[in-house]
């Protein structure tokens, strides 16, 4: 970023101070501590409140002391790092002054290489505001300082000249108007509606399209009352498994930022800070739970146990080899339960077996894609989870096998008794079984071949041939019908 003004080069002799949080890294480093301990020890946050009592700088420091962030992971401001690079090279001493831990910004410190003196919370004081201000005029004198938020005016106000960092349009405002020399400003990028709907992940709620299952399979989709609750169902799943996915998001930080493409979610690159995804989860689940009272208590009792589910599985279950798969396949199958009870129709068994088999075979889609990843380059296991690299034999057999499995549940289905009752031409849906094998054998010779991206729901979105298979299905159901 240019300054404002042509302005003659900084002397050397005057440090620069840098603030961390929300400057140095586009995050607050305590809010993602906390989610961090959350995640690794919830019982733990039952503390919190102690801590907080005995004040800040105790609390970080407990904290900081339960929970390790890694520094190389972290979301550095990287147009801001480089300019640091640019002063560190003329000579000039820089120097971090930081209310966060001392744990936190010393490990900062150590990573970049660029400071010389670390100024930090120490348990016992909590650096920030006057307090830092008094610390870098006690050893500095005359310093320069980079922060990003109101807490940095007495600082701003005392320092030879400003360095605005990634700050809300106010505190900008209020820089400028201290009477001292703004010398640098580091915009804050713009959050368009592409990263809102990224963080929802809205292309997942085509998961949330099996609540229609059961209505379309008892053939009364033109009955439109049925039809509006369904549509409810729907809205509460998606609703439900958005806040899921931002709780997922913010516990799953360090692994998505290990990511070569989960470390561009919104969460895991700062687009959005953790502290919008902590309102935001809650909100989105309250609104679901408000959509559940136009729909029968069943229906909200079965998607308090998905979200608690989906919560076991964002917190420990994912970690575990096979149950995670197994959880997952779950997940799926419970959508459909769901669409049944919103609508009131009875669920086939037919239909659950079928489910389960193939959102299983899908669910293991997902995890060799990831062990593929690891085979190429040259890891041994998976951050965050419970598979090796040397799993992918056996996973490649085992979602195959629960694929062909599927297939052979329809088919069975074909032959029973149900079916009489609700086709006029019952032997039509044999062809079913041909379109559903080739599908599924397709899905796993192309991950084989690492074409299948890591959400298979995501390749079939995507994929021409599925849209396809998808047509001629509903073809051979209308042919039966």
């Amino acid at each position: 970023m240019l300054p404002e003004k042509p302005l003659p080069a900084d002397p050397p002799d005057v440090p620069l101070a840098v603030d961390l949080d929300g400057t140095l890294v586009r995050t607050d480093t305590l809010h993602e501590n906390l989610l961090a301990l959350f995640k690794h020890a919830p019982w733990l946050m039952l503390l919190v409140p102690l801590w907080v009592l005995k004040g800040k700088a105790f609390f970080k420091a407990e904290v900081a002391r339960r929970v390790a962030l890694d520094a190389a992971r972290l979301p550095y401001n990287e147009e801001l790092l480089a300019w640091l690079r640019e002063e560190k090279a003329r000579g000039r001493q820089l120097v971090l002054a930081t209310a966060a831990d001392r744990r936190i910004a010393d490990g900062v410190a150590a990573h970049l290489g660029l400071f010389s003196d670390v100024y930090a919370s120490d348990g016992t004081v909590n650096l920030s505001g006057a307090r830092k201000l008094a610390r870098l005029k006690e050893s500095l004198g005359t310093f320069d300082y980079a922060g990003n938020d109101a807490v940095d005016m007495p600082l701003w106000r005392e320092s030879r000249q400003v360095v605005v960092v990634h700050a809300p349009a106010g505190v900008l405002k209020r820089a400028h108007g201290l009477g001292r020399q703004v010398h640098r400003v580091f915009e804050k990028p713009r959050v368009g509606a592409r990263v809102w709907v990224k963080a929802l992940r809205v292309h997942q709620w085509a998961k949330n399209a099996l609540v229609f299952v059961p209505l379309l399979a008892a053939h009364k989709a033109a009955q439109p009352d049925m039809l509006l609750q369904a549509v409810l169902g729907f809205t509460a799943f998606s609703l439900c498994a958005s806040s899921v996915y931002v709780l997922n998001d913010m516990l799953d930080l360090d692994s998505d930022r290990r990511h070569p493409t989960k470390c561009k979610r919104p969460f895991a690159a700062c687009a959005l800070p953790v502290s919008t995804g902590v309102f935001l989860a809650p909100a989105l689940l309250l609104a679901g739970a408000l959509v559940c009272f136009f729909l029968p208590p069943a229906f909200a009792a079965l998607l308090a146990t998905y979200y608690a589910l989906t919560l076991a599985y964002s917190l420990r279950l994912k970690q575990v080899v096979m149950l995670d798969v197994l959880v997952l396949a779950g997940l799926y199958t419970v959508r459909i339960f769901g669409g049944s009870l919103a609508v009131g129709v009875p669920t086939s068994s037919w239909l659950m077996m079928f489910s389960m088999f193939l959102f299983l075979s899908l669910a293991l889609v997902k995890r060799l894609s990831e062990v593929r990843r690891l085979r190429l380059s040259n890891e041994k296991a998976a951050h965050g989870r419970g598979y090796l690299a040397q799993d992918y034999e056996q996973l490649a057999s085992l979602g195959a096998a629960a694929g062909q499995v599927s297939v052979l549940v329809l088919a069975l289905y074909i032959t029973s008794k149900e079916v009489t009752a609700l086709y006029t031409y019952p032997e039509r849906l044999w062809l079913l079984c041909p379109v559903m094998l080739y599908w599924v054998g397709r899905v796993w010779v192309l991950a084989h071949r690492g074409l299948v991206n890591e959400d298979p729901l995501v390749f079939a979105l995507r994929d021409r041939v599925s849209y396809a298979v998808g047509l001629v299905s509903a073809l051979v159901l209308w042919a039966a019908k």
